[in-house]
């Protein structure tokens, strides 16, 4: 049995907390919120021994294998390293850090750790996105252009629950990676060539409500992807994927054709969620001693993208 402990308990902590009940071979023994009402209610909740408002007291915690953090995003650099030098297993949502020097840090750290380390890229683990990749690898579908929305409606600081965030995400450093990965992920290259152009910034929020980004792979393969917080309409993340053998629409965890003929995604893997799939491949790799699927020198390259994206906007 897996030990593990969630820290941060908003709309994606709750998502951990959901998936992990669904792992037999994990035991959801801690949780922790930087208030103790908080995480004592969520504790009793989902059955935990105890919660945790102090960070640091949690990795001391000798029955603790690893944290899954779904903390604000300045939090997942110091808390990632915390968690690698108490010799903690740990999966960081995205972005795991808000700088290349930061991500590359954590890297290094996880290096010499030991331990497992994993970024949230949770794309590589949808069944739908799983389903394409297994036909890339054997050789029966070749991309030849993905076109990727990701639209939400956010005009306000709220979450996915509809409560107030203490923090702001980001289209490029949040949104954007999910994309710059996947993309990087499913055609086996490095992206060569990468622009992105934004939107005016919310006067009170200080980011970026709209952005249009261009990536190109070693061999041609193009990406173009459109971010809105603006979008009053279908929210979510679609992926048309443009092949030589056909074209595909994924939305999360569902599969259609270019002419909206639904794919049959049984056996592809053991659930259709995305989140609880991402968080079997964390517990798998404890217990196996392995590199996980999305560890964080796996992703390090979408960061080195998302960095050079960074500098365009910047200059």
């Amino acid at each position: 049995m897996v030990a593990l402990a969630v820290v941060g308990l908003g709309a994606f902590g709750t998502k951990h907390l959901d998936a992990l009940k669904e792992i037999p071979e994990a035991e959801i023994r801690y949780v922790a919120h930087s208030t103790q009402e908080v995480a004592d209610e969520v504790a009793a909740q989902y059955g935990a021994q105890r919660g945790f408002d102090d960070y640091t007291e949690l990795l001391a915690q000798d029955d603790l294998d690893g944290v899954l953090l779904a903390t604000p995003t300045q939090m997942h650099h110091a808390q990632t390293l915390e968690a690698l030098a108490a010799g903690k297993h740990v999966m960081v949502e995205i972005p795991m850090a808000d700088s290349l020097a930061g991500v590359r840090e954590i890297v290094d750290a996880a290096a010499a750790s030991g331990r497992v380390a994993m970024a949230g890229h949770t794309r590589r683990f949808n069944p739908s996105h799983q389903y394409l990749h297994r036909r890339i690898e054997e050789g029966e579908f070749a991309i030849q252009q993905m076109d990727v929305q990701t639209y939400f409606f956010r005009r306000t600081n709220m979450n996915a629950l509809g409560k107030p965030r203490s923090w702001t995400d980001h289209l490029l450093w949040h949104h954007a990676a999910h994309t710059v990965d996947l993309f990087q992920y499913q055609t086996g290259e490095r992206v060569v060539t990468a622009n992105a152009i934004q939107g005016p910034k919310h006067p009170e929020l200080g980011i970026a409500m709209d952005m249009s980004i261009q990536l190109k792979s070693e061999s041609g393969k193009i990406c173009t992807l459109s971010l809105s917080f603006n979008n009053d309409g279908p929210l979510g993340t679609f992926f048309r994927y443009i092949g030589d053998t056909g074209t595909y629409i994924a939305r999360y965890d569902d599969l259609v054709t270019g002419t909206e003929e639904p794919v049959d995604l049984t056996g592809v893997a053991v659930s259709s969620n995305g989140i609880e799939l991402q968080d079997r491949e964390f517990v798998a790799a404890i217990a196996e001693g392995r590199e996980p699927n999305s560890s964080v020198a796996q992703v390090l390259p979408c960061y080195e993208v998302l960095d050079r994206l960074q500098q365009q906007l910047d200059y």
